[in-house]
């Protein structure tokens, strides 16, 4: 299920996610630091969402109270809740 997520307090403006039975496809973020989100959404594809979420939930940017990692864990949690499946 392709499903498009808006971040909030980070520099990413966009973030579109594809998650089939529970294992994200594909992560494509617009805005943000493009080296370090790229690099973010390599090591998310193939992964269980829940597993990410895990690992990403709570990280923060500097002084910020979240992060595009964080963002992205707060994106895997709407696609779950979409697809009617528990986080």
């Amino acid at each position: 299920m392709k499903t498009t997520y808006t971040p909030s307090g980070t520099c990413s403006t966009r973030i579109d996610v594809d998650v089939e039975n529970g294992v994200i496809n594909d992560v494509r973020f617009t805005g943000g630091c493009n080296g370090n989100l790229q690099g973010v959404s390599v090591l998310a594809k193939g992964r269980d969402a829940r597993e990410v979420i895990a690992l990403l939930k709570g990280v923060r940017c500097g002084s910020k109270n979240t992060s595009c990692p964080d963002q992205l864990a707060r994106a895997m949690e709407h696609a779950l809740a979409q697809t009617g499946q528990s986080v």
